[in-house]
This record gives structure tokens, sequence and C-alpha cells, in this order.
């Protein structure tokens, strides 16, 4: 099988139509989130071959295929992250700056700021007394480095 397009996102589906069939998963490292072309499996060992038309990144949810009795949809393997929670704007845009500096991509849930886990980033951290802690996560998206040159 080979897929060119999402479905659609679990999310935008009726919890009873996605109740009524049998599901398959596809497990990815975030980091694959952003591949357009690649060959995966499901589970339940379903080869599937991914090429996508649209310049888009795969989600946690998306679906890949969907009938009447059968969904496979893309599930997100944890990932090793450090979650920093700063307890002010200035400890924020501090750490944000620094993190920027660096050129590390980050992701925001709720007051947290998510980075892939680097032990320099947690020494930097505890030098600069801002709360954190190490955990493994899923992420719905990639984290994606935003080019740019210092010109």
């Amino acid at each position: 099988m080979i897929v060119e397009e999402v479905v659609m996102n679990v999310r935008d589906l009726d919890s009873n139509e996605f109740e009524k069939r049998h599901k398959e998963k596809v497990y990815l490292e975030s980091a694959h989130l952003m591949k357009r072309i690649q060959r995966v499996e499901t589970d339940h060992g379903r080869e599937i071959g991914i090429r996508l038309k649209d310049p888009r990144d795969l989600e946690a949810g998306d679906i890949l295929f969907m009938d009447d009795k059968n969904i496979i949809l893309i599930d997100v393997l944890s990932d090793d992250l450090i979650v920093i929670s700063p307890r002010t704007m200035l400890e924020m845009g501090t750490i944000a700056h620094q993190l920027g500096n660096r050129h590390l991509p980050a992701q925001f849930e709720d007051k947290d700021m998510l980075v892939q886990y680097d032990y320099l980033v947690e020494e930097l951290l505890q030098e600069m007394d801002i709360p954190f802690k190490r955990e493994e996560r899923k992420v719905a998206k990639a984290f994606r480095h935003i080019g740019h040159s210092h010109d």
C-alpha cells in the first residue's frame, strides 16, 4: 500500500466512527514525522509506503488509511525531553534566548517549554537555577529546526 495523502487527523473524527473500526498503528520517532517519503510497518506487520504529495509534516493521530472496518494511524514514540518550567517571564525570556542562540528547536505545552535532551542544556539550566525535569514524553509534532544564517 502506498499512501500519498493523510485522510484526516483522529481528533477530527467522531469518536463513534473511530471506536467501530479495527485499529493499526504506525509508530514513528518524532524526527521521522518530517519525512515525506518513507517505508513503515504497522503494529500488525503490514508494510506501507508513505509518499506525501503535499509538503507537510506528519502528526500524531494522522490517519493514513480508513475504510468502513479499518483505520491505520500514526502514533509517536516517546522522546527523551527536558521539560523546562520557568517561574517568571524573565526566566522564560532568558532561557529562550540561550536556547535560540544554540538553534535548539522547542515546543510549548501550557507553561512548559520542551526540548530534546542535551546534557549541555541540562548543565545550563542547573547553572541558571531554572526549574526543569527530564522525562520520556510523546510529542504530537516533530522538533523542527528553523534554518537561517548569521550573515
